[in-house]
């Protein structure tokens, strides 16, 4: 059928569900907008796009809708056009409308697709696809791997294979992604974490680089324009780029390894009121967004010109909707939601006692299996952690952890009783509560901040290139550059920076909670003291794989502590640690004494394997910049004769030696003095029988 004789085979059309639902005789549209006065469905011919004029289609009021919801069935294949939407209305209110500008339909799952960087014009014609994507799942089941066995990998889709030296055959897409499975497979990681794969415009920045003036782009995707549709432009085939994001995460699951979504519904890619408007904002401004009481500005919590109106139950039920969409039609396993407190303001902005947001993502029965993972502060300044919610459905992402083990190996003061605290799952936090520490997702380094050598290597941001005048980023990073600000031809520092990151990685692995690690901390890449590299397209965030041989002792040890914490239940327990069973021994410098004073720079703790059926593990930190230290070695708990401590990890030593073996580890007598260098992680182990490290069977 002609799309010029549509408007004759238009029929009245249902209000449900909302956004395209194919038939076999043709598409039904509906859109929500309570304040419209009046909506045009805009067709254009996908064949003759360019030199068509579309066919608009005015809805009846009184036909084509029902309450607030606007509705029609057409005649045609849907493979034959794309959509958009036209309103028109008031401008009072807080209300926005322009009949001159095409807007997407927030519930469509697919858009014309974009390679990246490929100027877009959101707005300004119809970008709606109504095709159904048919895909052989295969079987695909969930994985539903437990939070204890859980180890989460953040990486950015683009950053993560675009760079010449991933080795890919696809670079910067999702097959490109796909092929880094093997790799991933044997680090050892159960999840992957994406940062935003829902579409996004890439070229909306305003800042140049201040010495070639190029134009940045918006790399990570924090601005979304869709909440249903794939990024197109991360795909190697852009006219199949939505199977090609199912072809991976499928490849992901026959591998293990569950997918994590990093969802933004706090703002959208709208803006303030200068900004592109795309969909909401001229669909029903004050439904979707939060306004000030004049409904005039908009709150801004998000840092980014706009705040959604997350509580308000249409908004809810959009949130909902697609949410249920990546895990039932896109078979994801979970989500991190970025600045998630702004979920639990009302429509004046208030924090709201029991967000029916919070609860709802938490109860609803499509989710139920799904990992959900809060990052509990907004750019307001509201911070969450511990209290974003009392249910144990709820993970979130722990800033204090982050903040106090940085400040234990910085060597600041009063830094002990709060690392002590961290390692043992944080129970100020998740205890009252009763959340447990699974709720602790716990990390070093993300993508928002240095990376993990970095850490080392940098005490100030180096931010120019994001044109910005270095005023962006945060200047509250609490680290230490080892005794040079960055990039250091000195054989000590460059020994010193290696030493500290693996002890970042033996706290991070060891303690209670579930371990996050961002993409390439692994083999020590950096991005140049760059400490806010959303804008950053180039080598500053891609992953150079180059360092693998330039730090292939770091991927090594990473590798060891991540064996030996899947071997090992005593590290990824699910309740608290019991003091009156002493599942858990802290020890100052000699047995039996605690030292939580503000200038002691060291601490060493037992776990007691016996309960979880485990070894035990003595573990020794010093967090002195200079001090060797020596600890009193304590009796082992399960009293043995097959029982020996031995060194398993010694963070001052050099691989092949810094991670051994256990059957081929030194001994260590109990009360005796060990020797602890500055800034050194040592790790004993009593095992029974021939159990090594790393070793998933363990025989006694």
């Amino acid at each position: 059928m002609s799309i010029g004789k549509v408007k004759k085979f238009a029929s009245r059309g249902t209000p449900l569900p909302l956004g395209p639902s194919v038939h076999d005789n043709g598409v039904n549209f509906a859109l929500f907008s309570r304040h419209a006065e009046s909506v045009k469905l805009v067709l254009q011919s996908v064949e003759k796009a360019s030199a068509e004029q579309p066919i608009e289609i005015e809805l009846d009021p009184e036909t084509n809708k029902t309450g607030d919801i606007w509705h029609i069935f057409v005649h045609l294949d849907p493979a034959d056009f794309v959509y958009g939407f036209r309103l028109a209305g008031e401008q009072k209110d807080g209300r926005y409308y322009d009949q001159n500008i095409i807007l997407l339909d927030p519930f469509c799952p697919q858009l014309v697709p974009a390679s990246w960087g490929e100027p877009k014009a959101f707005g300004q014609s119809a970008a709606c696809l109504a095709v159904h994507s048919d895909f052989d799942w295969q079987g695909d089941r969930p994985l539903k791997t437990p939070l204890t066995k859980t180890i989460i990998y953040e990486l950015h889709v683009r950053g993560f294979t675009v760079d010449k030296s991933s080795g890919v055959k696809a670079n910067g897409t999702f097959l490109g992604l796909t092929e880094k499975i093997p790799y991933l497979k044997e680090l050892g990681v159960t999840a992957v974490e994406l940062m935003p794969v829902t579409e996004f415009d890439e070229n909306d920045t305003v800042f140049f680089h201040p010495e070639s003036g190029v134009r940045l782009k918006n790399f990570w995707g924090y601005n979304p324009v869709s909440f249903f549709c794939v990024k197109s432009g991360y795909a190697a085939d852009k006219k199949q780029y939505i199977n090609e994001f199912k072809q991976m995460v499928r490849a992901f699951h026959q591998a293990g390894i569950e997918v994590i979504l990093d969802i933004v519904f706090n703002h959208s890619g709208e803006g303030g009121y200068h900004g592109v408007t795309s969909s909401f904002r001229g669909i029903d401004n004050t439904v979707y967004y939060l306004l000030d009481k004049e409904q005039y500005e908009y709150l801004n919590f998000s840092g980014c010109g706009n705040t959604l109106n997350c509580n308000h139950p249409v908004v809810r039920d959009l949130i909902r909707d697609a949410l249920r969409y990546w895990v039932m039609e896109m078979h994801v396993d979970g989500f991190r939601f970025d600045l998630a407190s702004i979920l639990g303001r009302d429509q004046e902005g208030n924090v709201l006692p029991n967000p029916p947001m919070i609860e709802m993502i938490a109860e609803d029965p499509v989710l139920r299996d799904t990992k959900i993972i809060a990052e509990a502060w907004d750019a307001a300044g509201l911070y969450q952690v511990g209290s974003f919610s009392t249910d144990r459905r709820w993970a979130e992402w722990n800033g204090k952890f982050r903040d106090d083990v940085r400040a234990f190996f910085a060597g600041y003061s009063n830094s002990v009783s709060k690392l002590a605290t961290r390692i043992a799952g944080s129970s100020d936090l998740y205890g009252p509560s009763c959340r447990g520490p699974l709720a602790s997702i716990n990390f070093i380094t993300s993508h928002d901040g240095f990376t993990l050598s970095d850490l080392v290597s940098y005490e100030n941001k180096h931010n120019l290139a994001n044109g910005e005048n270095n005023r962006d980023g945060d200047n509250h990073n609490i680290s230490w550059n080892s005794g040079d600000e960055g990039k250091s031809s000195k054989r000590k520092i460059i020994r010193l920076r290696m030493q500290r990151m693996k002890n970042f990685a033996a706290v991070l692995l060891f303690s209670q909670g579930v371990p996050m690690i961002t993409a390439g901390d692994e083999f020590g890449r950096t991005q140049q003291g760059n400490n806010n590299s959303w804008s950053q397209d180039n080598l500053i965030s891609w992953v150079d794989w180059s360092f693998i041989e330039k730090h292939g002792e770091l991927l090594r040890f990473f590798k060891g502590c991540i064996r030996l914490r899947k071997s090992h239940p005593v590290f990824t327990r699910d309740e608290f640690f019991r003091p009156q069973l002493g599942e858990i021994t802290w020890q100052a410098l000699t047995v039996g004494s605690e030292d939580w004073s503000g200038d002691c720079h060291h601490l060493g703790f037992l776990l007691h394997g016996e309960n979880t059926g485990d070894d035990d593990f003595f573990v020794l930190l010093n967090g002195h910049r200079d001090n060797v230290v020596e600890f009193e070695i304590p009796a082992i708990p399960q009293n043995s004769k097959s029982r020996v401590w031995r060194k398993v990890i010694d963070t001052s030593l050099t691989s092949p030696n810094d991670m051994v073996d256990y059957t081929e580890a030194k001994p260590v007598r109990t009360m005796e003095k060990l020797a602890v260098a500055a800034q050194t992680v040592i790790v004993l182990q009593a095992a029974a029988g021939s159990m090594r490290y790393g070793q998933h069977t363990i025989r006694s």
